[in-house]
Parts: C-alpha cells; structure tokens; sequence
C-alpha cells in the first residue's frame, strides 16, 4: 500500500502550524509559531493580531515543515486544513492558503474540524488506540464528552452551557493576578495551595452530562473581591488549588459516570487543558479503580498544532472526504456524526 503524505495546516486561534503527517500516525515535521508573547500584554488573544501574525507566517512555516520532513509539496498526496471552529479571521488565512497549494499543484483538499483533530492528536501518541472510546476535550474554548464512534463519526453527550473550562482557568488566573496564559500556571500553583482551604462549588453534577464553569468562576472572584474589600491578603495557592480540584472534580466525575453508563473501557483526555497535571492524576487514578485504560496526548500534542490536524485528514480522506475550493472558514462549526 502505498505511504500517504498529508501536509497540514493549522490557524484556527494564535499558532500558526503546518506539519508533514505520514499514513495517520508518523509525524515527518510538525512546526508552531506561536503568538503568546504578543497577546500577554492584552491578557487574552486579539483577533486582529492574530490574523495579521498568520499572514506573514503561514508561508514561512509550511516551507519550513516541507523542509524538516524532507518532502517537496509535489511529493505530498494530501492537503488538511482546520476550517473550523475558531477565529473567522484566522481560520481564513489556513484555508486560502490550503486551498491555494491544492488549486495550484492539483492535490486533493480535505477540511477538518479542529475539536477532530485534538481527539485524533491520541492516535498520534498512541499507535495502539482506536475506537470506540470516550473523549473529554477540555481547551480555552470547548468542553466536551465525546463517544468517538470510528476515525470519523463522534457524538457529542455534554457541552458546556457556558465558559469552557479552560477559559475558566484564564479568567481566574486573571483574577488572582497571574498572566495569560493562565491554565499552566493554575494549574503549577496548585501544587503548593491546600484544596481543602476554600469551597468552591461543583456545578451540575447531578444533571446530565453538560457542564458549566461560570458559577465556580464567579464565586472566585466572589471570594477575591470579599478579600480585597476586607483588606484581607489572599492566597493564591488556595485559591488555585480550591478552583482546580472543583473543576477537576466536575471533570473527571462525568466522565466516569458516562463511561460506565455506556460500558466504554477506553477513555482519552483531548485539548489544551488535556496538559493539566492535576486533571491528568485524577483521570488516571479513578480509570485505574475502574478498570479502565486512559489515554492522553504528548504535551506538545495537547495545544494547537497541525500534526493532529494532518492525522484526522488522513482518515477523513480514506472515508472519501474532499473540499472544493468553495471550502469556508466556519467559526461555529459543530462536531458530530456526517
């Protein structure tokens, strides 16, 4: 059979990634340029900045990809993009650029949702895993329970009703004064806090698999503007480590329960919050107990990057799926079975 090189393409929030991916599972190159330094000072990412960033990148790190993985773009069988969900603006610099390189060397365009490409980022670390499994994803922008039915059909069981979980975790950091990105270091800081300290609550466990994270975000900030009015100092690593264990606890919790209702003894953790030490230890111990086996990215596999991207394009274009080059950026682009 012959090998299947995918160059992929990744611009759907501030990390502009283009990777050589070979038969689904090698990764040839996988090259970010990455935005965090410019939108620090803004304590979140600017569109604007982001999609300016993409433009005089984009082609840099796509010929740098096909340099790394020793590949021409004449020898490369398949084109992935991201076109979506994620910053309109953004997104479309990774689409006209896709399209443009299909256009002009005449190779097949598969399009990817991105939330697809986080759960393929697994198979990538982990040559053994297909489905079915259950997938939570947890990034700045989504929370999800997936019941991942083949390499291309998914279910969505829960969604967040509001915040995702780790724009949660950005906005408390914020709170207690810590700088964006805020997640890794909540989650640094929770190490030295004692959990017990404070009591935040768990919202909604008991309803369902849907989630919501804007009511333990508002009772820190609650919790932090009370201090303040009070002059009373606060502490950072109670409160990181109080926030952390609610969200976890609320995490992990349906998790299980939904992995039990549907007899599914592989789980995997998918998105940038997948990185999450303390997430991470909680799934592991509770699958442990319940003889389940848990999978997670490689770090670098967790945040935005265009390795996940050319796996999940690869088994999209086995299935048969192709783009025109009326292909769109779609900011709200839904995941679920096609």
């Amino acid at each position: 059979m012959k090998n299947i090189k995918v160059l992929a393409i990744e611009t759907s929030c501030d990390e502009t990634a283009a990777a050589i991916v070979q038969n689904g599972r090698e990764v040839l190159s996988s090259i970010i340029s990455t935005q965090i330094n410019l939108h620090e000072k803004y304590g979140g990412v600017v569109p604007e900045i982001a999609s300016r960033m993409h433009v005089e990148k984009i082609n840099l790190v796509i010929k740098e990809a096909l340099e790394a993985a020793h590949v021409t773009l004449d020898e490369i069988d398949v084109i992935g993009v991201t076109y979506g969900p994620g910053l309109v603006g953004a997104l479309l610099v990774g689409v006209v650029a896709a399209k443009s390189i299909a256009f002009a060397k005449n190779k097949p365009l598969v399009g990817v949702h991105h939330i697809e490409g986080h759960i393929a980022a697994n198979y990538i670390s982990h040559p053994d895993l297909e489905p079915p499994f259950l997938c939570l994803v947890v990034s700045g922008g989504h929370t999800h329970l997936v019941n991942v039915e083949s390499y291309t059909q998914y279910e969505i069981i829960g969604r967040t009703r509001d915040d995702a979980a780790g724009e949660a975790y950005d906005k408390v950091a914020r709170a207690i004064g810590l700088s964006y990105p805020g997640g890794p270091k909540i989650d640094k800081l929770a190490k030295e806090g004692n959990k017990e300290a404070i009591k935040f609550p768990r919202a909604m466990m008991d309803e369902g698999y849907d989630f919501s994270f804007s009511g333990v975000k508002s009772a820190v900030l609650n919790h932090v503007n009370g201090a303040k009015m009070k002059g009373e100092e606060i502490n950072q690593a109670d409160i990181a480590a109080a926030f952390q264990s609610s969200v976890v606890d609320v995490l992990v919790g349906k998790t299980m329960a939904l992995a039990k209702e549907r007899h599914l003894t592989k789980v995997a953790l998918a998105g940038g919050v997948a990185s999450n030490q303390g997430l991470r230890e909680a799934m592991e111990a509770v699958c442990t107990q319940n003889h389940m086996k848990l999978y997670y990215p490689d770090q670098i596999l967790c945040t935005d990057n265009a390795a996940m991207i050319g796996c999940a394009a690869y088994y999209e274009y086995l299935k048969g799926s192709r783009a025109g080059m009326n292909l769109n950026a779609v900011p709200n682009l839904p995941l679920g079975k096609k």
